[in-house]
């Protein structure tokens, strides 16, 4: 017999039975008919929230992009403001 490859959504899938569903090792790979030492190696590999290192830091990458976006667009609000509030401050009698 071959050596199986699974994809990566079965073994985030197979991961989230036992980090997040309960299942112990064993019993997620019974159901799904896997070796448990397969899923103990993607458990190890695979952070809390399922996702591989790799993924991980493509999100913490564009989460940065939009608050440096986030930022750029409220200083430039708080710029127009405060241009606001001294031109209202000068016509006021």
């Amino acid at each position: 017999m071959g050596r199986r490859t699974f994809s990566r959504e079965f073994k985030v899938s197979a991961v989230s039975l036992v980090s997040q569903q309960g299942y112990t090792v064993v019993q997620a790979a019974k159901s799904l008919g896997i070796d448990p030492g397969s899923l103990r190696g993607w458990l190890k590999q695979s952070p809390a929230e399922g996702g591989t290192q790799s993924d991980q830091a493509g999100a913490v990458q564009a989460e940065l992009r939009r608050l440096r976006e986030e930022v750029r667009r409220l200083t430039m609000e708080r710029e127009i403001l405060k241009k606001a509030t001294a031109f209202f401050a000068k016509e006021s009698p």
